[in-house]
């Protein structure tokens, strides 16, 4: 069975712009294209009372901009094949659900009513940090919008917790047919360094080697089953949230995994993950990786 691709739409221009992404997407990995809409206000139609006798003004507009909605998919792309539904549900949760049976759940950075002051909506990010399943939210620049870049970034995490976001950009880098950038920053403690500035070096020689190492061991089998892709490692000195928003400016998409633990219903964002969805310059895909406590 193949799973969609499933984008929520509101009728924003972050949703139009999300939409447009995810054609190129589904096209890309020859996937159906599933558009969703939420609204909760069907719940109250019984309890206000009726204007006319015809359709509420809400109904037309909702199946106005579904179906717009549709016709701009087959505009961009007329060989993606594209459903589209209509629930009565909040939109987080509607995403969320339709997250358990999708390739991967894309939203907008806003959606519609969303403050123009803030810089990722609610609704992106409850599903980036509570999905089941892989959650792209479209932002950036055009550069970043347009893949012109032909680069794709990835946060390297530890091994244990890494593993599905490995697989996710690998995946990502060969049915774009561009180059993988798998990025580990590391840090030393300052006291190795404050007490003898002659032997500062040593400690950073160590921990940069021991960046390498995670390097090595995350990427060993991927890039065995990918041969075809060109990886480039590096590991860079730094904050991983300040360094993979700076290279952010020079890829296509930004791909950071997310540890999940099971049966917990909170928030589940780490600062990288939340910094990337507030601040890159380019898509960014969190990967969840589901443990046990």
């Amino acid at each position: 069975m193949t799973h969609p691709l499933v984008t929520g739409i509101d009728g924003s221009d972050e949703s139009l712009t999300a939409v447009d992404w995810a054609v190129d997407e589904a096209a890309r990995h020859g996937l159906p294209l599933r558009l969703v809409h939420a609204s909760r206000w069907e719940r109250y139609e019984r309890t206000v009372p009726s204007r006319s006798l015809g359709r509420p003004p809400e109904r037309v507009f909702i199946e106005n901009l579904v179906a717009s909605a549709a016709e701009r998919v087959g505009r961009r792309n007329p060989d993606v094949k594209v459903t589209t539904e209509t629930v009565t549900d909040d939109a987080a949760d509607a995403l969320l659900r339709e997250g358990d049976n999708a390739f991967a759940v894309v939203t907008g950075a806003r959606g519609r009513g969303e403050l123009t002051s803030l810089l990722l909506g609610s609704v992106g990010l409850a599903v980036a940090a509570r999905a089941r399943c892989p959650v792209i939210v479209v932002r950036g620049d055009k550069a970043g919008l347009a893949a012109s870049h032909e680069r794709i970034l990835l946060g390297a995490g530890e091994p244990a917790n890494g593993a599905e976001a490995v697989r996710f950009a690998f995946g990502e880098a060969e049915a774009r047919g561009c180059a993988l950038d798998v990025v580990r920053a590391w840090r030393r403690p300052m006291h190795e360094s404050a007490d003898d500035p002659a032997l500062a070096d040593e400690p950073a020689l160590r921990h940069e080697d021991r960046a390498s190492e995670v390097l090595e061991a995350l990427l060993r089998d991927a890039m065995t089953d990918h041969p075809g892709v060109q990886v480039q490692r590096v590991t860079v000195e730094g904050p991983a949230h300040s360094v993979l928003v700076r290279r952010s400016a020079a890829a296509d998409l930004v791909i950071v995994g997310a540890r999940r633990r099971h049966g917990h219903l909170g928030l589940q964002l780490g600062r990288v993950s939340h910094t990337l969805l507030h601040h890159a310059d380019c898509p960014v895909a969190v990967v969840p990786h589901t443990v046990s406590d």
